[in-house]
């Protein structure tokens, strides 16, 4: 089991009231679940009516005993439930489909949009989905988005408004998406809080830092507030293809929306997670 050593002795970094929303769609605020504290000693995440509403995939994946069964269950399931395969009776019609074929926006097409570029209109719609459910207000889309009068984030509400229009009900594929990586880390590896995850990068300036902390804590890490959604990897090898700089962190498998082996198939190689953000304690080295 992977785990934090242990408290920071007087440092209880909570997010700025700019970075969440009042309200959200689990079962904690955001306050909380973008907090240093939720790093330290997390606990499961759960979004609201999802396992109630979907109750006979979570007992089809309760009979399997196979991961690789289970992941082909629960495909089946979403291309079944969302018509994925039958657009038509999900209600696109042809004239929707003359304005860019948003049906076809599914939850595969996010993922596989975000870890080509988590920039692009498909990091837009996931960085909104974790607005919405966890509160998490996201804090960089192509340019920062710390002012929310400026250019940049009226352009963020933009591309995220052109991704989730006419979409088959898009935020509710990545709802099970979630649900369903937790269901698999909690039947899997029950015992993990977790993962050590890393991140390369060449800015490191560009991180986002707490005033109230001082430049390095005692145990030699930082303390950042991250995007709302990040690619990190588990394999330190690869992280540093993408920049000098390497960010190690202790990630709570609470926080991850999607990892690699999670469906086979959807992402190739890097080891990629895709993990919510917030305050995070990490450490930094030179590769």
């Amino acid at each position: 089991m992977n785990t934090l050593s242990g408290p920071l002795p007087g440092r209880t970094a909570t997010l700025p009231r700019e970075a969440c929303l009042p309200i959200n769609r689990c079962n904690l605020p955001a306050a909380i679940v973008g907090s240093l504290a939720f790093q330290q000693a997390p606990v499961a995440l759960e979004l609201d009516g999802v396992r109630a509403l979907h109750r006979d995939l979570f007992a089809k994946l309760d009979a399997a005993p196979a991961p690789t069964r289970r992941a082909e269950i629960f495909q089946d399931y979403v291309t079944v439930q969302f018509r994925l395969e039958h657009l038509d009776e999900a209600g696109l019609t042809a004239r929707a489909g003359r304005h860019g074929n948003r049906g076809k926006a599914n939850y595969i097409r996010m993922i596989r949009g975000w870890s080509f570029n988590a920039d692009s209109r498909e990091g837009a719609v996931l960085k909104a989905w974790v607005e919405s459910r966890f509160g998490l207000v996201p804090r960089h889309h192509v340019e920062s988005l710390r002012d929310h009068s400026s250019a940049a984030w009226l352009r963020y509400l933009e591309m995220r408004a052109k991704g989730l229009y006419g979409s088959n009900a898009l935020e509710s594929q990545l709802d099970l998406v979630y649900t369903y990586c937790q269901y698999e880390f909690a039947r899997q590896t029950p015992q993990t809080t977790h993962l050590t995850l890393y991140r390369g990068v060449n800015r490191y300036g560009d991180f986002e830092r707490l005033p109230d902390f001082p430049p390095r804590l005692p145990d030699g890490s930082e303390v950042l507030l991250l995007n709302n959604l990040n690619s990190l990897t588990g394999t330190r090898d690869r992280a540093d293809e993408f920049g000098d700089i390497i960010l190690t962190m202790q990630v709570p498998v609470a926080k991850i929306l999607f990892h690699c082996r999670l469906l086979p198939g959807i992402l190739k190689g890097e080891d990629e997670y895709l993990a919510i953000g917030g305050v995070y304690a990490a450490r930094s080295a030179t590769f």
